[in-house]
């Protein structure tokens, strides 16, 4: 699982049909300090995630493993919004 911040949307109106009714992302991964980084990722929402929420995501294998992306070709998906999250007792995000 990986921190990131939802940036945006991605609209696709050709797609693969399996991919109908799923909503997409872009979300930039963050470090254990909220800061952006490397590149962003299209991650479909399986929880209902807006802008600017931080979220974890999952990929690989395990973005196919959610009720929402079950059997659909998914390489990233957002399985979480994130409450707070803290490092040796210092909290460093809450929401």
């Amino acid at each position: 699982m990986v921190l990131a911040k939802v940036v945006g949307t991605v609209v696709a109106t050709r797609k693969e049909p399996s991919l109908d009714g799923l909503k997409l992302l872009l979300v930039r991964p963050l470090d254990e300090e909220g800061r952006a980084l490397g590149a962003h990722l299209v991650a479909a929402d399986a929880v209902g995630a807006g802008p600017d929420e931080i979220v974890l995501i999952a990929s690989g294998s395990s973005a196919r493993q959610t009720v929402a992306t079950d059997k659909r070709p998914v390489d990233a998906v957002v399985m979480a919004i994130v409450d707070s999250w803290a490092i040796d007792g210092q909290t460093k995000y809450r929401k």
